[in-house]
């Protein structure tokens, strides 16, 4: 099985690249959003870490924003609550997609959290700063403040370029991504 591992910038378009492989896709955030509405254990975890902020199930993104800009060490507290559930379920992913040639793994901190293996594939999504501000601004529920300090516990954007074997930039036109994607797709199959 080929594990092709996207990653990038915040806002650069991991998500909508992932998906143009054509490939299962284990989407890292979609994960996140359903542990915090369904996974009750994460819930007791994060009332207990957090009272203040914490009161019900189940647990809303808004009020673990709130206790980051209180405190940006929350962010450690929260991802070591969050990552291993999110590795659990990564796999499962896998075992779930073991007979597949290629799965796809859209994990934005993949590098950071020593996720990827040495055989993975890490395609590095390119965007324009500006491109991705424009993005960034049209999300709803986006905190330019919580934005900063999640970008500071990545890693520097050109290291991950570095550590990437491809680079597919992404001008937000879809006929450009899904064309890179295709150049990109050769070149692995050409390599396996």
């Amino acid at each position: 099985m080929i594990k092709i591992a996207v990653v990038g910038d915040i806002g650069a378009g991991k998500s909508y690249v992932a998906k143009q492989f054509g490939y299962p896709v284990f989407d890292a955030d979609r994960e996140v959003v359903k542990l915090y509405r369904e996974n009750r254990k994460c819930y007791y975890k994060f009332k207990k870490k957090f009272p203040t902020y914490i009161t019900s199930f189940p647990v809303q993104k808004s009020k673990l924003a709130k206790a980051v800009l209180h405190n940006r060490k929350n962010i450690k507290i929260i991802n070591k609550i969050v990552h291993p559930e999110i590795q659990k379920k990564m796999n499962k992913f896998i075992k779930k997609n073991k007979n597949k040639r290629i799965v796809v793994l859209d994990i934005p901190l993949l590098i950071e959290n020593n996720i990827n293996k040495k055989n993975d594939v890490i395609i590095f999504v390119d965007a324009k700063k500006k491109e991705i501000g424009k993005r960034l601004e049209k999300r709803r529920n986006i905190n330019p403040q919580i934005i900063k300090k999640f970008k500071k516990l990545q890693l520097p954007i050109e290291f991950k370029k570095k550590q990437s074997d491809f680079t597919i930039k992404n001008d937000f036109k879809s006929y450009n991504a899904k064309k890179n994607v295709k150049k990109v797709m050769k070149k692995i199959l050409l390599n396996v």
